[in-house]
């Protein structure tokens, strides 16, 4: 969660409010969070560089993009764009779905669209917090 943490204040937290930086980091340390994953009721997947790991993305029912993080120092080196590859073969085989959904931030809108995924709505704000909801049929 640091990875995320650290890459939301660097690269998202310009788009948001008080009230939204507040709700994301109060979500990211959460321990409720953390016995969810522990729980096996979020899917955890990273990129990982020798020891030091370089992207995360975490799925929950199944198959919506909870979080995708790429540290800022790695970014368009195609990590995140090959964990999507990657999620969107294991929810295809594994989970039988045939779609991925994600509420995308501002920022990474355009990684989003780049990949295929279309907007299902209108940007939202939530609890401070500013996406789009998009999918990508697989």
């Amino acid at each position: 969660m640091k990875l995320a943490w650290e890459t939301f204040a660097k690269f998202d937290a310009p788009d948001y409010s008080a009230e939204g930086i507040g709700n994301f980091r109060n979500f990211v340390t959460d321990e409720n969070l953390h016995k969810m994953f522990v729980a096996g009721h979020y899917q955890l997947f990273v990129a990982v560089y020798g020891n030091k790991c370089l992207g995360m993305l975490t799925i929950r029912e199944k198959s919506h993009i909870s979080l995708l993080f790429v540290d800022g120092d790695y970014h368009y080196n195609g990590i995140g764009s090959a964990l999507i590859k990657f999620v969107s073969d294991y929810v295809l085989t594994e989970e039988g779905i045939d779609k991925l959904t994600v509420n995308a931030s501002p920022y990474a809108i355009d990684f989003y669209h780049r990949l295929g995924f279309r907007d299902t709505h209108k940007e939202t704000v939530a609890d401070g917090i500013k996406f789009t909801p998009m999918e990508l049929r697989l």
